[in-house]
């Protein structure tokens, strides 16, 4: 995202990535457009730039997050119902899911393109539960930021945070019915009951 900022001088920095996590793309780019006003290209030409961008870098560099295959497998053999909800694009969703060969473990794939609303909004949750035709109550989320988790907690779901090593320290996961450093930590037994 600060590559793509830079080649269309908008005077952002790493920090202020903060303020938008777990926003959608197109979303934050908006937000820029306010906070960080700049001449040239539009708001969908630079969020559609940075999608490229990140699909491409995550393709290169990115990964799995430890213990997340063991985990999904564990789950689906156990059958519990598997379903994404991301504020990210559905086409990027879409392209890394197949990428990193966990198309398989997922029934649905929902994207707030689909809902028209990003998180903090529950709207992609609730999507992805019905979808599943799951009770919210029912519900089960592993989520990365604080956006995330008020998304999850608005929709009446647990929620367990498991936040980057960055932001681990952030007192707003506090709200999150457990914190972890890594999916290594959960116990099916007593996290998914």
């Amino acid at each position: 995202m600060l590559a793509i900022a830079k080649k269309h001088h908008i005077p952002i920095t790493p920090k202020q990535f903060k303020e938008t996590t777990g926003l959608k793309i197109h979303e934050v780019v908006a937000y820029w457009a306010i906070k960080y006003p700049w001449q040239g290209a539009s708001v969908h030409q630079v969020a559609e730039e940075i999608i490229d961008d990140i699909i491409v870098l995550s393709k290169a560099e990115g990964r799995v997050m430890p213990g997340a295959i063991q985990l999904l497998e564990q789950l689906r053999t156990r059958g519990f119902k598997l379903g994404v909800a991301t504020s990210s694009p559905i086409r990027m969703l879409q392209e890394l899911i197949h990428f990193f060969e966990l198309s398989h473990y997922f029934a649905e794939l929902s994207s707030a393109d689909t809902v028209g609303y990003g998180k903090p909004h529950p709207a992609v949750f609730l999507h992805c539960a019905a979808q599943l035709k799951s009770d919210p109550l029912q519900c089960l989320v592993l989520e990365d930021s604080v956006n995330g988790v008020i998304a999850a907690k608005a929709a009446r779901m647990k929620v367990i945070a498991v936040p980057d090593h960055l932001y681990c320290n952030d007192m707003r996961f506090a709200i999150a019915d457990k914190k972890i450093s890594s999916l290594t930590e959960i116990s099916i037994e007593t996290d998914f009951i």
